[in-house]
């Protein structure tokens, strides 16, 4: 038995509920194939996620890292190519923390790229017609810190494992407290989670597809 560990982030900023969260334990249980989907909640406490991150991995042993996270104002289903050993802090985390300038790891290298095949995971998911694309930058807040352990992790201690972070919009109902916000509903966001793990089971090496930024 295969296990696919999918994570999201418990609601931060004043926010009910995290639509990574909602997203990841709506998927909880299913199989892709031969696989199972294992959600696990990671806290939004940046000194605390590493901690958190290598113990649900530890616990569930999987093949497959898919960790999630709210990204306010984007409009799709943002696959991450890159994390940076940085934490600059917009706003404190559920503990009143607010790091700025400094490493998510001391001594770690400057950026880590996703071991996912992220190009492939993007054409799944637009050929399933859900809006994505692939981002540039996780941001240097609590997502950033998740992406960037969980490439640690797997540079130094687990070279097998693959993984990496996707971002994913407002649910609905979040965005109606925010006017002009786009949002993607639960279901597609489950559906989402779906396509890019069985895509990240079936493409051991990603494929060539223009998916660049200008800006």
């Amino acid at each position: 038995m295969q296990n696919i560990l999918v994570t999201g982030i418990e609601p931060f900023e004043g926010e009910t509920i995290n639509p990574s969260w909602e997203a990841a334990r709506r998927v909880h249980g299913e199989r892709i194939g031969d696989a199972s989907l294992v959600a696990r909640q990671l806290p939004c406490v940046i000194g605390a996620v590493r901690q958190a991150l290598i113990e649900a991995i530890e616990e569930t042993q999987p093949q497959v890292v898919l960790c999630l996270g709210q990204a306010s104002g984007r409009p799709d289903i943002s696959i991450e190519r890159v994390a940076i050993n940085m934490v600059d802090a917009r706003i404190p985390d559920n503990a009143g923390n607010q790091p700025i300038d400094e490493p998510v790891i001391a001594g770690g290298p400057a950026a880590y790229f996703s071991t996912l095949p992220i190009k492939a995971m993007l054409r799944a998911l637009r050929t399933a017609g859900i809006p994505a694309s692939v981002s540039q930058t996780a941001g240097t807040y609590n997502c950033n810190a998740i992406f960037y352990v969980l490439a640690h992790y797997i540079a130094t201690e687990r070279p097998d494992l693959r993984g990496g972070f996707i971002h994913v919009p407002y649910l609905p109902q979040i965005a109606a407290r925010h006017p002009g916000a786009p949002s993607l509903s639960l279901e597609m966001q489950a559906e989402a989670i779906r396509v890019m793990a069985s895509t990240a089971l079936a493409f051991p090496e990603d494929i060539k597809m223009g998916a660049g930024a200008v800006y």
